[in-house]
């Protein structure tokens, strides 16, 4: 479905873009010149901190800047900043409120394409679960017409049903930029993408899957170019150095010239001499350019390599085999009855990935897990929520040490240092892991609370694998966390074959790391 008041060809010029926040002596753009089509599907990506939500600010001008933006179309960003003081209103009038001027049947039509039930638009907004008011909201994003849309981060907390229904609902659409870090997403609904590499900005046609594909063989061109490179300057060096022997021992060969001992042959051989040595002498110099035009060629490579670091972890191994057994089990608040019939069998090394539903439970059974006293769990705020009444088989290993990391990230506040201490971890390396997921050391002086929501969740990350647990659990791990990071955290488990139950909703993580996926 093409939404109509779009114009064909219609285009975003970007020129001379630079952009620095107040009190930064660090351009986070720099003399950016781009054309984007607003007819376009475009994924946008790029590492945590690295400018991509500041980059949709400035398209809506909430920003100043200098260089030039110009477009003929209007846009309008996701998610909506303005509604949390209106929790208590029904949402439709959280929408009045938002865009006065909607017109309400053309937002349930995009809920029904969204598969929401429309009716959930005379509930209090308080009560709407987190899918439910991203799909109210992007309902709304679309239901005017003739804008370019800029969508920040829309699957953050959605389970895997919700993720398909929305790359079916966006794949209908065109006209948006789309920032997510989810790999499945992006590949089934973009066809363009916009990229923040380390030193530039890429557009390219395709997806996810096809850029990633391109970018490996440009980085293997730099690779082998830069073998190339070190060989030559290499070769020149002992070039070089030959030439300036040769010059050093014809030089000498002047020395002690004797007019009383030499006739004229001799001093014409001597003229020859110094021409030789003058020679060898330019020569030399000659070498020593082209060496140093080498090294200024080599230093152009590499530059956007991403090359993730490989991360490591400690995990200890505790002497019985089954860590985890659930038979049977029921979980219930009160009266409510959150899960039924549970069955999970964890063994050491095995991965399980939880998943299901939001509000199906899978948080419920880690807080079930978490609150045994059987267990040690060194994550210091891991206790915090209520658990959930045990019925049924609940067994956990005697003296099982936990890791774990919350969906929460609004606990994190002060100083970097005073979390590390507080987590008990050793607080150099704990910053030389937050450096290789890409942290910039000027991130290490500000608080917590400072922090991009990705961020936070690399410090959460960064502080569990450096504890030494037989057990990881993990709930939702990589909102918000880049592309690039997930792939580091990929191979470290891979690698390293953690024991550990999760709770995450990317497909293609799923896929890559879990022993088993339990349905929920």
């Amino acid at each position: 479905m093409q939404r109509k008041g779009v114009m064909n060809m219609s285009q975003i010029q970007i020129s001379g873009l630079t952009f620095a926040y107040e009190g930064s002596y660090d351009n986070i753009f720099e003399n950016v010149s781009l054309c984007l089509d607003t007819d376009w599907k475009l994924g946008f990506i790029g590492r945590n901190g690295k400018g991509k939500s500041t980059f949709l600010k400035l398209l809506m001008r909430e920003y100043e800047y200098e260089g030039k933006i110009r477009t003929s179309v209007p846009m309008e960003y996701f998610p909506y900043t303005d509604v949390t003081a209106d929790e208590e209103r029904e949402t439709f009038q959280v929408l009045e409120r938002i865009r006065p001027e909607h017109e309400q049947w053309k937002v349930c039509r995009e809920l029904e394409l969204l598969e929401a039930d429309p009716g959930i638009l005379y509930r209090p907004y308080r009560t709407l679960s987190y899918g439910e008011r991203v799909k109210v909201q992007l309902a709304l994003l679309f239901s005017e017409e003739g804008k370019f849309l800029l969508i920040d981060e829309p699957t953050n907390h959605l389970d895997v049903e919700a993720r398909e229904v929305l790359c079916g609902y966006l794949k209908r659409k065109k006209g948006f930029i789309l920032v997510s870090h989810d790999r499945s997403v992006l590949d089934a609904c973009v066809d363009h993408v916009l990229v923040l590499e380390r030193n530039q900005i890429v557009v390219e046609h395709g997806n996810f899957s096809s850029w990633w594909e391109n970018k490996q063989r440009r980085d293997h061109f730099e690779r082998t170019e830069q073998e190339k490179n070190k060989r030559e300057i290499r070769r020149l060096k002992e070039a070089a150095r030959q030439a300036g022997d040769w010059a050093n021992q014809v030089e000498k060969s002047k020395i002690g010239y004797d007019k009383r001992k030499e006739n004229n042959y001799f001093i014409g051989t001597r003229a020859y001499i110094g021409e030789k040595s003058r020679r060898m002498q330019m020569r030399r110099k000659n070498l020593q350019k082209r060496q140093e035009k080498a090294i200024e060629e080599k230093e152009k490579l590499l530059k956007n390599l991403e090359e993730p670091s490989v991360l490591k972890m400690m995990p200890l191994t505790h002497h019985k085999e089954v860590y985890v057994r659930a038979q049977n089990l029921r979980l219930v608040y009160g009266n409510h009855t959150v899960i039924d019939d549970f069955q999970m069998e964890l063994r050491r090394g095995e991965r399980v990935i939880l998943q299901g539903k939001n509000g199906c439970g899978k948080s419920s059974v880690i807080k079930a897990i978490l609150a045994s006293d059987q267990t040690e769990v060194l994550n210091w705020i891991s206790r915090e929520k209520t658990a959930p009444k045990v019925q049924g088989t609940l067994e956990i290993a005697s003296g099982l040490k936990i890791s774990y990391i919350s969906q929460d990230t609004s606990y994190l506040k002060g100083s970097l240092d005073n979390y590390i201490e507080n987590l008990g971890v050793d607080g150099s390396l704990m910053k030389a892991l937050l450096r290789q997921l890409d942290f910039e050391r000027i991130q290490f002086e500000k608080n917590l609370e400072d922090y991009s929501e990705g961020q936070k969740k690399k410090v959460l990350v960064a502080g569990s694998l450096l504890q030494q647990a037989h057990l990881y659990i993990w709930d939702e791990p990589l909102n918000y966390i880049d592309v690039f990071s997930r792939m580091q955290i990929e191979q470290l488990i891979r690698s390293c074959q953690p024991t550990m139950i999760l709770v995450e909703h990317d497909r293609h993580f799923a896929d890559q790391c879990a022993t088993e996926k339990i349905q929920m």
